[in-house]
């Protein structure tokens, strides 16, 4: 089996196979036959954490959402802003 270089060098930093899926845009069933044919352990993102030297404790695919601002929060905010301001210049 052929193996693609840059799955066999994710594999080896220790990524998931389907982060390695995402990244390489394959299926993940050719990253695990991949790291079958390397004779490589399944990665598991827990393992991971554990495994970096400084963990980052950051979620790969958390991806907050803002809450949006209401009118009257608007109004309030620009209110503050400009009396900040005033109180600044005077």
């Amino acid at each position: 089996m052929k193996v693609r270089a840059d799955i066999a060098a994710l594999i080896r930093e220790g990524h998931t196979n389907a982060h390695i899926a995402r990244r390489c845009y394959c299926a993940p069933g050719t990253v695990a036959r991949v790291r079958r044919a390397l004779r490589l352990p399944d990665a598991d993102r827990l393992g991971r954490l554990y495994a970096e030297a400084v963990p980052t404790g950051r979620v790969h695919d958390y991806r907050p959402e803002r809450m949006p601002t209401s009118p009257a929060q608007q109004r309030a905010n620009r209110e503050r802003l400009l009396a900040a301001l005033r109180d600044e210049a005077a």
